[in-house]
């Protein structure tokens, strides 16, 4: 393997600007050997995965929800024509050429094929009534995501190809294979032969491996394979290309004039936001470029001649400061109340084994003499079944769970003296009440639990008073 290339992701929304992303990223005025020593993994096109599984945001069912509720016969076949028709659509619109487009849509039509003749033999077994194709969901789950991103990364492929670079499509998504080998071994086979001096690899962000990607990291899979890839083949630096900027806020809310890009972070800040469901990276994925000491960067795919913000694992603010204000809108706060906990062990694992079992996630807890409170990222519905079953375990105990929103100010040094004191004035000045605050030893977050509706006023007073305001003031420091 070549030393001194870059791996590089590609989220589903910068695909989608096709244009932008070969003038920025792919190409960006590079010619001959610059155009290689780089890998890259791609996302689906923007709203492809959403047809084929569920929109991530509304639910909506695409092919495999439909094809599960099978509450109509014809519903999982209309699905998938749509999802055929939407790749032949974002097709036309790319290719110039056309024996080139003809060459990706007959590369569509096949995977749409091979996929769908797996549905309808399932169809008809189920059909029967004596057989159970509940197991084998799981398995046409990750054979619908394997879809979206092989016809994003062969369309790119020829597209780079059609423009003279020695562009090679390769795809890890083994969807007509039955070994499922481990991710690394898949990468590890398909990268052995591939001289990256002289060819450009577009690999599919989804790889077919032992456990299922959607099955172990749901819609993060395509950093998971990134991630590894970078590990395994010992690269200088991994990039995940984005459709903004990791800025101090979401500047829908509090102004595109007033956030502020991070620039310099490290992977604990990283952390943060992955535990509050922000889409920086993955968990795992980060895991394993900080054990490796692989530097991540994250670019705007619109900002072509941005640096973006470089992460790593020994990065520290030259002072302390705040680099982020972010949240998660709604999370159900649950509640155990047991008025003989006081000197009592047990209580808290057994709480803990449970909620593992439900597979909720846990963002935040806090716990004191007899109440351990637990902040999770779960519907209102998934929590009430934990709810039933601890109140049957501790009948004595008063259990119960309401919504609350969190937001947390976050940075990799947050030691300011009056930090806090300082956020609460500010909430208050904006008139949100806070429920409860949690701000640890480590001094990288500090979390404030506020009403659901009280969100945006919250995210937009913190970033006032401490990012905002404390740009202002060392600007003033520096003029004087």
């Amino acid at each position: 393997m070549s030393a001194g290339h870059s791996v590089e992701k590609i989220g589903g929304t910068s695909m989608a600007a096709t244009a932008t992303l070969f003038d920025n990223v792919l190409i960006a005025g590079r010619s001959g050997a610059d155009l290689y020593q780089r890998i890259f993994v791609v996302s689906a096109y923007g709203g492809m995965t959403d047809l084929l599984l569920e929109n991530k945001k509304t639910g909506e069912p695409g092919v495999y929800g439909r094809f599960v509720a099978d509450d109509d016969a014809n519903g999982w076949r209309e699905a998938m024509a749509r999802v055929q028709a939407a790749m032949r659509e974002r097709n036309a619109a790319m290719f110039a050429r056309a024996e080139s487009r003809a060459e990706a849509d007959a590369f569509v039509d096949r995977r749409i094929a091979s996929v769908g003749a797996c549905l309808e033999d399932l169809a008809r077994l189920r059909s029967h009534g004596r057989f159970c194709v509940k197991e084998q969901l799981v398995t046409v789950r990750e054979l619908l995501a394997g879809i979206g991103e092989a016809h994003s990364a062969h369309s790119t492929a020829l597209l780079l190809r059609d423009r003279d670079v020695n562009a090679q499509f390769v795809d890890l998504t083994l969807w007509d294979q039955d070994d499922l080998r481990s991710l690394d071994q898949r990468i590890g086979d398909a990268f052995a032969a591939i001289d990256l001096s002289r060819v450009l690899p577009i690999v599919t962000g989804y790889a077919g491996c032992e456990g299922g990607m959607v099955s172990r990291y749901a819609r993060g899979y395509t950093e998971m394979t990134f991630s590894r890839l970078a590990v395994l083949t010992g690269a200088r630096e991994a990039i995940i290309h984005k459709e903004f900027h990791l800025s101090s806020a979401d500047p829908r809310l509090v102004g595109v004039d007033k956030a502020r890009k991070i620039g310099r972070t490290n992977y604990d800040v990283a952390d943060q936001l992955a535990n509050l469901g922000m889409e920086a990276i993955h968990p795992g994925a980060g895991r394993g470029l900080r054990q490796s000491g692989i530097p991540l960067r994250v670019r705007n795919t619109f900002d072509r001649e941005d640096g973006g913000t470089l992460v790593t694992g020994d990065y520290m603010s030259e002072k302390p400061r705040i680099e982020i204000v972010t949240g998660i809108r709604q999370l159900q706060a649950l509640q155990f109340f047991e008025q003989d906990m006081v000197g009592v062990k047990g209580y808290d694992t057994a709480i803990l084994d449970l909620l593992a079992r439900h597979r909720l996630w846990i963002v935040s807890k806090a716990s004191n003499a007899n109440t351990i409170t637990h902040y999770l990222n779960a519907s209102a519905e998934a929590v009430a079944g934990a709810i039933a079953e601890l109140q049957a375990m501790y009948p004595d105990a008063a259990v119960s769970a309401h919504p609350v929103a969190m937001v947390a100010a976050i940075g990799s040094d947050i030691s300011r003296p009056g930090l806090v004191p300082d956020a609460l004035a500010a909430l208050g000045e904006a008139g949100v009440t806070m429920l409860a605050m949690q701000h640890q030893i480590r001094n990288v977050d500090v979390q404030f639990v506020v009403d659901c509706g009280d969100f945006d006023a919250a995210v937009r007073a913190l970033h006032h008073a401490l990012i905002e305001r404390e740009a202002s003031i060392s600007e003033d420091r520096r003029a004087a």
